[in-house]
């Protein structure tokens, strides 16, 4: 079988053999710490009960949209990658396998190949030729205990690990690993109230009815704010440390308590126009940053996306398959009125994410280089690739540095994927950083500094572990 070269030891470090040589010394300080991943989409249930993973299909394949979206672009119609489908699972890894020269020089290819070396101990890549064994073994290594969700978050080293969740998680699962003594890493809820802050959701009515009778406030809009309030609280009482927002734009506004009220009311009938949907939105942004202000969960705004762009494809198919895009995005103007209001609390923390590129240098260094709150998010999503993330600390150090940003987020629902993608932000950083001391910018020690705390200190710093 083919070896993938990827594998090499010095792989996505400088090529100048000097600068190779100090990245190498800067990664070996950090490539075995321990991960502290403080936003992710794992589910705790696959901890709480040690489930066995399905198949390689569903564990690799189906659930990655990084992947079914590359198949989809060159042919392969969703329903081939989907069981409820009908699609069987061995013929979904032969989609992938038959077609894996489309992904040379991706993340994804990246990715699956540091799983395949490091967790199933596979030396040779996918293939039209090879996939039938390579599903074999794959699947062999999945009904052994080594490969159960518990033993891979020791082996992963695996120090702490955040979920996403809906507010009214009871989080079961969440009290279930606190209380197993034999459990010893820490799995903290993150509290992810998107849907019931946009009135344009489906089902935004409803949802907030049982929101209201879960907490038992009244159905105004002093009330919805205070069963907000209730079950941050829950979170926290469950080890949570921040809160989550997905938003298409950062804008944020502040509204007195009538016309709160009058939008509130109006939301639940669904007679919201455009312009009253944007103000509502917006000041409920403002709201949760509040009550960060108040209650110390670390603020989190993942901006910027054009969420099931394909409308077709969103109907037959649901979310998360493949069609959200970026967008230009502004931040500027659009927080400054939760700044002015909170920008220099003592205690807040804003950690600022964008797939839009062009804000790093233009404004998420300069809001971070002079706001106590706020910290520069890690590339996400489309950027958290090794040749964004060398773009993403050139265009921020300079203004905000190192330590005005929040250490890598590895935002993923891929578990086996978790330990390369915190190797490639390691790489990478060691890679940048290395360029700097060849350069005469920054001494060794400084160097080794940043290093070290970019995996620990600073993720410790910005989400309050």
């Amino acid at each position: 079988m083919p070896t993938t070269s990827l594998r090499a030891p010095d792989r996505l470090l400088p090529a100048d053999p000097e600068t190779r040589a100090i990245a190498r010394d800067l990664l070996a300080r950090v490539s075995d710490a321990p991960i502290i991943s403080p936003h992710g989409h794992v589910p705790a249930s696959w901890l709480a009960h040690d489930v066995e993973f399905s198949n390689p299909a569903d564990l690799l394949v189906v659930h990655d949209h990084y992947i079914t979206r590359l198949l989809h672009a060159d042919g392969v119609p969703l329903e081939r990658l989907r069981p409820r489908d009908g699609a069987a699972p061995r013929a979904i890894w032969r989609e992938l396998c038959d077609r894996w020269h489309l992904f040379a020089g991706t993340a994804s290819a990246y990715w699956l190949e540091e799983e395949l070396a490091e967790v199933f101990d596979i030396g040779w890549a996918p293939g039209p030729d090879t996939a039938d064994a390579l599903y074999d073994r794959i699947d062999a290594a999945l009904r052994t205990p080594e490969l159960r969700p518990r033993a891979l978050f020791d082996r992963f080293r695996i120090e702490v690990l955040a979920t996403t969740d809906d507010p009214l998680d009871d989080l079961s699962d969440h009290a279930l690993l606190a209380a197993d003594r034999s459990f010893g890493g820490r799995v903290l809820p993150t509290f992810r109230p998107d849907a019931y802050l946009d009135p344009a959701s489906a089902g935004f009515a409803e949802r907030i009815e049982r929101l209201a009778a879960a907490t038992a406030t009244p159905l105004t809009f002093a009330g919805y704010l205070d069963a907000l309030r209730v079950r941050r609280r829950h979170f926290i009482d469950h080890g949570a440390v921040s809160a989550d927002h997905g938003v298409f734009e950062p804008f944020t506004c502040e509204l007195d308590p009538i016309e709160g009220e009058h939008l509130f009311q109006a939301a639940l009938r669904g007679h919201l126009s455009e312009t009253d949907l944007r103000r509502f939105r917006g000041h409920m942004l403002w709201q949760m940053a509040a009550m960060s202000v108040d209650d110390g969960l670390v603020m989190t705004i993942h901006a910027g996306v054009r969420r099931n762009h394909h409308s077709t494809t969103f109907e037959r198919f649901g979310p998360d398959t493949g069609h959200d895009i970026p967008v230009r995005t502004e931040f500027t103007d659009n927080l400054r009125p939760l700044l002015q209001s909170f920008g220099t609390a003592p205690g807040f923390h804003l950690v600022l994410f964008a797939i839009d590129e062009t804000v790093y240098s233009r404004e998420l260094a300069p809001l971070a280089g002079f706001y106590p709150s706020v910290f520069v998010g890690a590339p996400w999503w489309f950027l958290d690739a090794p040749d964004a993330m060398a773009r993403y600390r050139a265009a921020v150090t300079e203004t905000a540095g190192f330590y005005r940003t929040s250490g890598f987020i590895d935002d993923t629902r891929a578990y086996l994927s978790i330990p390369a993608r915190h190797g490639v932000s390691r790489r990478a950083d060691a890679s940048f950083l290395a360029r700097l001391v060849a350069e005469g910018r920054i001494g060794t020690p400084a160097a080794e500094r940043m290093i070290d705390d970019s995996v620990d200190a600073i993720p410790r710093k910005v989400f309050k572990l």
